[in-house]
């Protein structure tokens, strides 16, 4: 029998279910028909970024970054390229600390960019600073 992973849609944020075999294959969401994969890091709120983080059976990599943060702005592209590679292994996601404090504050976010990685619902990983991309799947690939 096939092990089922539980996969959240990027654009509708609704739990799919997919075999662990087809998850290099990607797959589609079943309540809006988007790509489950897009190769780009998701833009959450603290609602969508709870439901990814306790539905998910993939790792979920969270940039915790602000508009006005120059390091945050120069780190995004390099992110962008980390998301075309980690993917459909890993959710990449982005989180506005500016608009999302409360979820900041509560998860210890001290500076930023701040990259942590949850798997399982649970926080295993934590890397303050920017990084080119080649350092961020290094990172994550160790880690996990």
């Amino acid at each position: 029998m096939s092990e089922t992973l539980h996969i959240v849609c990027p654009h509708c944020h609704t739990t799919n279910r997919l075999p662990a075999e087809k998850l290099d294959a990607g797959g589609h969401c079943g309540r809006c028909k988007g790509a489950l994969f897009t190769g780009q890091p998701v833009e959450l709120d603290a609602a969508s970024f709870e439901k990814h983080l306790r539905a998910s059976n993939i790792p979920l990599l969270v940039d915790f970054w602000a508009p006005w943060c120059g390091p945050c702005r120069m780190m995004a592209p390099a992110f962008a390229q980390a998301a075309r590679t980690l993917e459909p292994h890993v959710r990449l996601a982005k989180i506005n600390t500016e608009t999302e404090p409360q979820l900041a504050a509560r998860l210890g976010i001290r500076s930023i960019p701040t990259l942590i990685l949850f798997h399982g619902g649970h926080e295993i990983a934590r890397q303050a600073g920017a990084l080119d991309s080649a350092a961020i799947v290094r990172w994550t690939k160790a880690a996990l």
